[in-house]
């Protein structure tokens, strides 16, 4: 078993927080990027913005 303070952590992409492990990521964690949904759907808002100017 892995104690709490030796869990891998990460940065978000969004805020630049460091989080750690969780057990419901443990399937993906490769792939997690963002520390919590609020930060998933500000990334995704701030990506749309950013299409919709270079478009324009």
């Amino acid at each position: 078993m892995i104690k709490k303070q030796h869990l891998p952590e990460k940065i978000c992409v969004v805020c630049q927080r460091p989080f750690r492990w969780r057990k419901k990521w443990a399937k993906v964690w490769l792939e997690v990027r963002y520390c919590s949904e609020a930060c998933r759907r500000t990334r995704r808002t701030s990506v749309s913005v950013k299409e919709i100017e270079d478009g324009a």
